[in-house]
């Protein structure tokens, strides 16, 4: 039987596995499933349609699955998953999705949002993220594996930050942050490789060696040493440096077997950096 303290409210309808912990005053509701291990150490609010994973603590005052803060949701039915492993800390909130967004927010396994985050609805976070005090994650956005955000930064709707991604703090992120670099500023700026990152990740050194050199290709570094995405409209007619897109076909021919070299390249292909 799960351990629940006589204070809190488990509505009928909640399913709650049989070692999961329930602690003082918390409230979960009808449409609720907590997985085994998971436990909710007191003053924490859980409603809507929520699945909730193994081993996952949720700390004080943290609100899970109540409506989006969006204007279109019109009660319609919607729901939050989140996976195994993840700290919540104090005060997070996390709200479920929209029909305009595919109808979920989705939490992966192992992520840490430390108090006062808010993961607005349909974002999709991956794997391994840290995101740090008072962040704010807008509607639709993704974070992918082994990113960190940094405190009191603010991510745009439908930006998406890439895999090792490192956000600096109280950085405005606006548009999508490549895998493995360092972003931050106001707007944000590419800084360079998210060499520390990579590195306590264990990430072969060549790999990070080809990083640094598709950095040093693909982005221009303009006088405050920020890197900038090249594009076309950079170059003058007379110009001969290679665009962006010649950059990227010769990192390919020179790096096509390095994984992570591929990944930053889809990447910069499919999406808005900058």
């Amino acid at each position: 039987m799960p351990t629940i303290h006589p204070t809190a409210v488990i509505e009928p309808g909640a399913q709650i596995a049989d070692d999961a912990v329930i602690g003082p005053l918390c409230h979960v509701g009808p449409e609720v499933a907590i997985g085994p291990g998971t436990r909710l150490i007191s003053h924490v609010y859980i409603t809507g349609r929520t699945t909730v994973g193994s081993r996952n603590t949720f700390w004080p005052h943290s609100s899970i699955g109540a409506d989006p803060q969006d204007l279109k949701f019109q009660g319609e039915d919607s729901q939050l998953i989140i996976g195994d492993d993840n700290e919540i800390r104090e005060s997070v909130t996390i709200h479920k999705g929209t029909v305009n967004g595919g109808g979920t927010t989705r939490i992966g396994n192992c992520n840490l949002f430390m108090a006062g985050v808010h993961v607005a609805h349909d974002c999709i976070i991956g794997d391994h993220v840290i995101v740090a005090n008072a962040v704010q994650l807008a509607g639709h956005v993704h974070i992918q594996d082994h990113a960190t955000v940094s405190g009191a930064s603010a991510v745009n709707h439908y930006v998406t930050i890439g895999q090792y991604a490192f956000v600096g703090g109280m950085t405005r992120v606006v548009n999508d942050a490549p895998p493995y670099m360092i972003v931050e500023g106001n707007p944000a700026r590419i800084r360079g490789v998210n060499v520390i990152g990579l590195e306590r990740s264990r990430l072969p050194a060549q790999t990070i060696g080809h990083l640094k050199n598709a950095y040093r290709r693909l982005f221009r570094i303009n006088p405050n040493g920020e890197g900038e995405p090249i594009r076309p409209q950079d170059r003058s007619p007379q110009s001969t440096s290679p665009t962006m897109a010649q950059n990227i076909d010769q990192l390919e021919r020179e790096y096509g077997q390095d994984h992570c070299i591929g990944t930053l390249i889809t990447f910069i292909r499919d999406r808005s950096v900058g």
